[in-house]
């Protein structure tokens, strides 16, 4: 049984005659990295306000752990999927950085000890226990995903759905995520879901890709499977990371170098290929 599995899920906005998303089929399995790439307008969001309920399918099905998303088990789902949208300031409320953090297992009826561990797990995890009694909305944007992040984390989803984490993050920022999300895959068993334009992050975070545009699904597969479709990227105005495409130029040059896709994996290419030249 999948975490997440949309069945020809189609959705159309009322006011646009185009389907936003068509026929999208979509598995997301237990502890899992699944990067879901497209330019603007792919329909990424639209899909992900689809995973805990925001919006319903014009026609098709979403299911949760093999059962349909309904007004009767939805805040369960909620629990079950925790969605951190592009813009972090739509879900950031409180008065203090932890009170937000804090929202959400207080809704959940938990007693105070447990959201006081929730609470300051999530911070640490982030790195931001510093900020904690800030006012939220004088941080700059990256604090403020990294709180939504926390708020996100102190539900304890089993699935996290993160839509252009890396937006408004610093190199540091951006470096601290990606820790982060590898470390859930080691630590926490937690599926992770995430969108982005940088497809040079991909290959260090994802174990599987989807490819979206004009709300179908393009093209699937493993970072090896997906990002030696060149022409399928371009022409969804994606572009290819720079170990690949570099290694790909050297090829095409007549030397001899193993496909790589991580900085690790480049380094042992290009090493192998001196040693072998040597």
């Amino acid at each position: 049984m999948h975490l997440i599995e949309t069945r020809d899920l189609t959705y159309s906005y009322s006011s646009v005659s185009q389907k936003a998303l068509d026929k999208i089929n979509f598995i997301a399995p237990r502890n899992a990295r699944i990067a879901v790439l497209g330019s603007n307008g792919a329909g990424k969001s639209t899909l992900f306000k689809h995973f805990n309920g925001i919006f319903r399918p014009t026609s098709g099905s979403v299911l949760i752990r093999g059962e349909p998303i309904t007004r009767t088990n939805i805040r369960e789902v909620r629990k079950f999927v925790g969605i951190v949208f592009q813009n972090a300031d739509d879900q950031i409320f409180s008065p203090t950085v932890e009170q937000d953090v804090a929202f959400g297992p207080t809704n959940l009826g938990l007693d105070e000890e447990t959201i006081h561990h929730r609470v300051h797990e999530a911070l640490r995890i982030m790195g931001i226990e510093d900020i904690c009694d800030r006012v939220p909305h004088h941080l700059s944007g990256g604090e403020k995903k990294r709180v939504a992040i926390a708020g996100a984390i102190a539900m304890e989803p089993e699935v996290l759905v993160l839509d252009e984490p890396t937006a408004g993050l610093d190199p540091k920022g951006i470096h601290d995520l990606l820790g982060f999300i590898n470390d859930l895959k080691k630590n926490s068993g937690m599926t992770v879901i995430f969108s982005t334009h940088d497809v040079s992050l991909v290959p260090e975070i994802a174990d599987y890709i989807y490819v979206m545009s004009r709300g179908r699904i393009v093209a699937q597969g493993t970072i090896a499977e997906v990002f030696i479709q060149t022409e399928l990227l371009k022409s969804v105005r994606l572009d290819v990371p720079l170990y690949p495409k570099l290694i790909q130029s050297l090829r095409d040059k007549g030397i001899p170098v193993s496909m790589a896709f991580t900085f690790e994996e480049a380094e042992k290419a290009f090493l192998d290929a001196f040693k072998g030249g040597s």
